[in-house]
């Protein structure tokens, strides 16, 4: 089978990978020059996720992926093409189709007759029927469910650990019409293989929905429910400040039962799903009052740890604040929506002077980001502030910075006795320390 998938970041490349390592004859299309290149040499172009390494050495070496700018090349010879775009919103929160919009149109323009295409970027509600099929319809002159097929199938991964999560969770699958579907079922079924799961209510494996639109609302209900759940417990965790309660018991008794229904709160929620894809439902769905107070809520946790650094200093001007981290999560290279951007932002536009370190990223890449380098621990920072609890953050020797700094912890990631008493320490929900 020959497969294109259009789109080689961070969720293209592996799911290519993926397909190629079931033997089928693979083409990545992206827009930049380099990753193409990378690829073709069977260099990763991001070095975070598991085991993408020696899995595109050895589909590279067999012939089985190659990369390329030309969608003609691409698209033409293929029986089935996947679209990982990105797609982000801007500034007023509305979704951002140019990228998609463009790639959907050369793929028309090079569509043949019996292809199967499958959108897996996350969109919202609707889109694949109203927007992208006509646009395939227009540039290729065919016709949907006669002439070639168009499903969606929300991809349902965390960067990191891609590889595990596509055998892990099941498939969503929804078409335009049930022949769509039924040839979306047969070709993930055949480059797929599943974990055997005994808590699922039906076995591990490709599950087709009813609608197109049915299976984008998959995705955009799991990310809407994590952000609110994350908002609740944001909500709770500045009362626990308030009232002096340590939230982190409150949410390990609650979540006793045999479910747990509280994530961690944090002091922000960064990547891709959380900031942008709950805004995609409530651009589907305007009315949805809950969702938009959740991402509301979640969005203004950096100016409420400003506030926590505000209620110990008179003024944010010369203050010295090293962030710890950069990562939107902990054990990733990525910076997509990260709250340190966010804090840096407002720091600096009130005078604070800003450092940040961060295991994945080297000096001058913290530099490029907008930092500046904080790996000399022994100058006197006032503030410190844990934003990403990567592992090797617990073995800081704070016994190097000057007694009183405040560190302030957005994870609950120190322990109390672990941390020289000559720091002063606030746990985000947990004021008590």
């Amino acid at each position: 089978m020959k497969i294109t998938v259009v789109g080689m970041g961070k969720i293209g490349l592996p799911l290519a990978v993926q397909y190629a390592k079931k033997g089928n004859s693979v083409t990545g299309i992206d827009i930049n020059l380099k990753t193409v290149d990378f690829i073709n040499q069977g260099l990763e172009p991001f070095p975070e996720e598991a085991h993408l390494k020696e899995y595109l050495v050895d589909v590279v070496n067999k012939g089985l992926l190659h990369a390329t700018l030309d969608y003609e090349k691409g698209v033409k010879s293929a029986d089935v093409v996947v679209v990982v775009v990105p797609l982000f919103v801007n500034n007023k929160a509305e979704p951002e189709f140019s990228a998609m919009d463009q790639a959907t149109a050369l793929i028309g323009a090079n569509l043949k007759k019996g292809t199967l295409i499958c959108y897996e970027t996350t969109l919202p509600i609707g889109t694949t029927r109203t927007r992208f099929v006509p646009l395939l319809e227009k540039h290729s002159r065919l016709k949907v469910g006669i002439d070639f097929n168009v499903v969606f199938s929300p991809e349902r991964v965390f960067t990191g650990r891609i590889f595990e999560d596509l055998r892990k969770y099941p498939k969503i699958i929804g078409g335009i019409t049930q022949d769509c579907t039924n040839r979306g079922v047969i070709f993930y079924t055949q480059v797929l293989d599943f974990d055997k799961r005994d808590d699922l209510k039906k076995p591990n494996g490709v599950w087709a929905v009813e609608s197109a639109e049915c299976a984008e609302f998959v995705k955009l209900a799991e990310t809407s429910y994590r952000d609110v759940n994350i908002a609740l417990a944001n909500q709770f965790a500045m009362y626990a400040d308030k009232i002096g309660v340590n939230i982190y018991e409150v949410i390990d008794a609650a979540n006793s039962q045999k479910f747990s229904f509280l994530h961690q709160p944090g002091i922000s929620v960064g990547g891709h799903c959380i900031p942008i894809y709950p805004q995609f439902y409530l651009w589907s769905d305007p009315k949805a009052s809950i969702v938009k107070k959740a991402r509301e809520t979640n969005s203004q946790m950096p100016t409420y740890f400003i506030n926590e650094i505000l209620k110990r200093f008179n003024t944010l001007k010369n203050l010295k604040v090293l962030i710890l981290g950069i990562s939107y999560r902990a054990n990733v290279k990525e910076i997509a929506f990260s709250g340190a951007i966010y804090l840096k932002n407002i720091l600096v536009k009130s005078g604070a002077k800003v450092f940040a370190i961060d295991p994945f990223y080297t000096k001058s890449e913290i530099n490029e980001i907008g930092f500046e380098y904080g790996g000399d621990l022994s100058q006197a920072y006032d503030v410190v502030v844990l934003h990403t609890d990567h592992q090797e953050f617990s073995e800081i020797d704070f016994s190097k910075f000057p007694k009183g700094t405040i560190l302030l912890d957005g994870r609950n990631f120190y322990i109390k006795e672990k941390v020289t008493s000559q720091i002063d320490l606030f746990k985000f929900g947990n004021v008590t320390k």
